[in-house]
Parts: structure tokens; sequence; C-alpha cells
């Protein structure tokens, strides 16, 4: 992970400036009121209102300062430092309180110390994370006695596909347990934009690593869901549907798209 991470720190340093331009994150709207959370994950999380949210790998903020929005009290952790800085200033153009800390997510704990109600993760996190077992570690670790952790992620089942071909063409391993270096060109947001770092460094897991390490670090799950549907074209193949995510076309033998997991720190 350590030799790998100055390259991936570059990528999503420039992915910061890309997505914020981007018609995929809504910057402005965002500015001006605009909740950025999705259906399935503010009813699935439930209600926060008073209550202390630690935000694992929040980009730019925008979902962080959403939940804030909603009335919880946030803090955002990212390792891209050009991220935390427009978090931080998003922040302050807004007036929505937040927190937001710059470190790798695994040295977090030399950066802070308490712990929180809600536990929240969301969209693209597990491929970036090569140990999920010192992860969930992290996760107990914030956690009150009686907290909850949060997760809405694409399905790894899906991740297995080239993401730009125009029919399912299958190209990464389910079971890859090695590091699966990908080429780079522009940001899932938009991809003709120049780009000066030309690949990336990830890592696939399987939805039984996931719900172990979750078990293994104490966690009680209290639901796993699988979604046929996605927030984001996430394949050129998928279509908009009246939902206004992304699906299968109808005539094709359909597979999981996202999935979510909802668990509970015992009290």
């Amino acid at each position: 992970m350590e030799e790998n991470r100055p390259l991936n720190l570059d990528l999503w340093n420039e992915w910061t400036d890309i997505n914020a331009q981007s018609a995929l994150y809504r910057l402005e709207e965002f500015k001006h009121g605009e909740n950025k959370l999705n259906q399935l994950e503010r009813e699935e999380v439930g209600d926060v209102n008073g209550r202390s949210l630690l935000h694992f790998q929040c980009h730019f903020g925008m979902d962080t300062l959403s939940w804030a929005r909603l009335g919880a009290q946030v803090t955002g952790v990212d390792f891209s430092d050009r991220a935390i800085q427009l978090a931080r200033e998003l922040s302050r153009e807004t007036g929505i309180p937040g927190r937001f800390i710059c470190c790798d997510l695994y040295d977090l704990p030399k950066h802070l110390e308490e712990q929180f109600d809600i536990i929240y993760t969301s969209y693209g996190v597990l491929t970036w994370l090569s140990d999920l077992t010192r992860w969930a570690g992290l996760i107990d670790h914030y956690l009150k006695p009686g907290g909850l952790f949060y997760i809405a992620e694409f399905h790894h089942f899906a991740l297995m596909f080239d993401e730009d071909a125009p029919e399912p063409r299958l190209l990464y391993p389910y079971f890859a347990k090695d590091v699966i270096v990908c080429p780079t060109q522009g940001s899932y947001s938009d991809k003709d934009a120049p780009m000066k770092t030309k690949e990336s460094y990830e890592w696939q897991h399987t939805m039984g690593e996931i719900i172990t390490v979750l078990c293994q670090a104490g966690l009680r799950i209290e639901f796993l869901h699988e979604h046929p549907f996605s927030v984001y074209q996430q394949l050129a193949f998928l279509q908009p549907n009246a939902e206004h995510n992304y699906a299968l076309p109808p005539d094709m033998v359909d597979f999981p798209l996202m999935y979510s997991i909802r668990a509970r720190k015992p009290a």
C-alpha cells in the first residue's frame, strides 16, 4: 500500500479539481442548498439529527456536509490534501459546520481520538484499501457502543466488468489477491479530462471478505442488501430508469450492481 500511495494521491488530487467542475457532482447546486445524498442511504441510515457522524474517505465533503444539513455533527476524513482543502472551503462558504481531517485512513488514530454514533462510507471506497481487516478494526475503534456502521458500495461482482465496454466484458478477476494496476483516462466524472496520472493501484475484495472482517471486528450485521440498480453509470451499457438511477438493459440477465450493509457495535 505505502509504495502505491503517492501515485493514488496524485490521482485523487487531480480528480478533485475535475470532479468539482463536473456535471456529475453538481457543486453549484449543492452550494445553493441541494442535498447530495441519495434516497437509498438516507432511508437506510435513518435519522441523524443530533448524532455524531464520522465519514471515511469523504472526498471533498459534499456528502459529509449533506449529513450535517440533516442535523448530524460531522467529521470527514480523506487522504487527498486537495479534497480536504476544498471540503473546508465548502464548509466556510456554505456556513455548514464540519470538521475535516487529511490523513491516510489507516493513520487516523494518530489524528483523532473520540468515538462516534455513526460511521458512514460510500461508493467507490473499498477498492482503494489494501487491508480490510485494519479497516474493520478502525470501525470498531471509532464506534461508540451501540453505534451504527453503514456502507453503500458498488458491488464487487460488477467491478469485474470493463466499465467502458459497450457490452458486458469481464476484465478483472473476482478473487484477485494482488494489487490491480488500472490505466486511467480522465476521471469517472469526465472521461475526456486531461490527466497527468496515467494509472491507479486498486484492490478487489469479495463479499465474503467484507462480511467476515466486520463480524470479526465484533459488529452485528443488521442487513446486507444487494441492488439491481446503481446511483451512477458505472458501466457503459447501463441505462437510466424511472427512479433516476441506472440499471441493466431489460433483455440482459441481471446481476447486482450495488450493495449496502448496516451493522451495529454491541452496546
